[in-house]
């Protein structure tokens, strides 16, 4: 049977994907919000999970070394668009679709503990809204400015500003009982699609069209991701579990 894993087709995940064609790997596309369940469904082998997921897989689920999707000082493909200043916003509505899950809780954490924003509500984008959140493609898309809405707020600027910390969006899970030989061949991968990615990217001329970036955008963009887990990423992740809990505790 081929090792399948999880696709998601946002520019920050693609590296992961450069190399698993030629060996053979499937590759299934899903929405971020869908790994976790394509995981535990037995759908896939293995896939890049929200943090939100990762304690109630870890069960039937280990991580393949340290693969992760982090932003060190700036994450333009997590933005808050406004149409009124950020510290304004308590009881507005703000308009989401199918949103990165681990974004979305980062958004609630900056919002009421940093910005002291209280009573949003999320709403679709056909509803009445004051400010619309972008995650993936769509927010490099937006990443600049959408009209009618002139204040952006970068999540992960946002954050490191408040704590000195990179963000980690999601980590790289396996499912338990995957043969030892799949594993490797799965984690060299990943290793080999990082770097090779990456070479591809330097001697890139034309422009994403689909995400309205030039390749010197592009290079910028991933130079400010971090895609191994270290020291900083592994106190970001225990900051952002406190503040979450803090969240949540308070209803």
């Amino acid at each position: 049977m081929p090792i399948t894993v999880a696709h998601i087709p946002n520019l920050e995940c693609e590296a992961f994907y450069f190399d698993m064609e030629r060996r053979g790997i499937v590759m299934v596309p899903m929405e971020p919000s869908e790994v976790a369940g394509a995981l535990e469904q037995g759908e896939v082998d293995a896939g890049p999970v929200s943090l939100l997921d990762i304690e109630r897989l870890s069960p039937q689920t280990s991580t393949i070394s340290g693969f992760c999707v982090a932003s060190v000082t700036r994450a333009p493909s997590s933005v808050l668009l406004s149409k009124s200043p950020v510290d304004d916003l308590s009881g507005r509505a703000i308009a989401v679709d199918d949103p990165d899950p681990t974004g979305l809780q980062l958004l609630r954490v900056l919002l009421t503990q940093k910005h002291d924003v209280v009573g949003t509500t999320f709403v679709s984008r056909e509803d009445d809204h004051e400010a619309v959140f972008l995650t993936g493609n769509q927010g490099l898309r937006g990443r600049r400015a959408v009209r009618g809405y002139p204040v952006r707020l970068d999540l992960g600027e946002d954050w490191g500003e408040w704590t000195g910390l990179p963000f980690v969006f999601s980590r790289w899970l396996v499912r338990d009982g995957m043969e030892r030989q799949d594993f490797v061949v799965l984690q060299d991968a990943l290793f080999v699609g990082q770097e090779d990615w990456m070479n591809n990217l330097y001697k890139s001329t034309g422009p994403r069209n689909d995400l309205l970036m030039l390749p010197r955008e592009v290079l910028e963009y991933v130079q400010g991701m971090r895609f191994f887990m270290g020291v900083p990423e592994q106190k970001a992740i225990e900051l952002f579990q406190e503040k979450l809990s803090a969240l949540d505790d308070a209803g």
